[in-house]
């Protein structure tokens, strides 16, 4: 299908006048808007695809990738009723991680996962503590794209 048009954001095949089984390419179409809308992502980034992937689900694929997903790093993996179909991320993207919850943005070229932070734990240095831990909601903050 590389020969056909696409769109310009995501790829998505587009159908073209008198072309035969239009239906193919609609069907492509939709299940990559299927794996992109609303994403959610079983886990990763991970480098090899998992051994019993089931229909719909998707992975944030690693470095370096192996086996079926070589050379698509960063790339969003849907397994489907007709093998692995991958997504490129553009910057801003976000997914929800159901491993964990966690929210990934896609910037400058890859992933970028939520930092963790601190609770003061109080003592002689409050203000120090409380800076620290006002960087690091910046940080996380920043992470998630609330802050630039």
């Amino acid at each position: 299908m590389t020969d056909l048009p696409v769109t310009a954001r995501f790829a998505l095949p587009l159908l073209v006048q008198a072309q035969a089984q239009k239906e193919i390419t609609h069907n492509e179409a939709l299940v990559l808007i299927d794996a992109l809308l609303q994403a959610s992502v079983e886990d990763g980034p991970l480098a090899a695809p998992p051994t019993a992937p089931e229909a719909g689900q998707c992975w944030i694929v690693g470095a370096p990738a192996s086996g079926a997903w070589a050379g698509r790093e960063a790339a969003l993996a849907v397994w489907t009723a007709g093998g692995w179909r991958f997504a490129e991320p553009r910057p801003g993207m976000r997914v929800v991680r159901s491993r964990d919850g966690a929210w990934l943005r896609f910037a400058d070229g890859a992933w970028v996962e939520p930092g963790m932070i601190a609770a003061p734990a109080g003592g002689s240095m409050v203000d120090s503590e409380a800076r620290m831990a006002i960087e690091a909601l910046m940080t996380a903050l920043k992470a998630h794209g609330m802050l630039i």
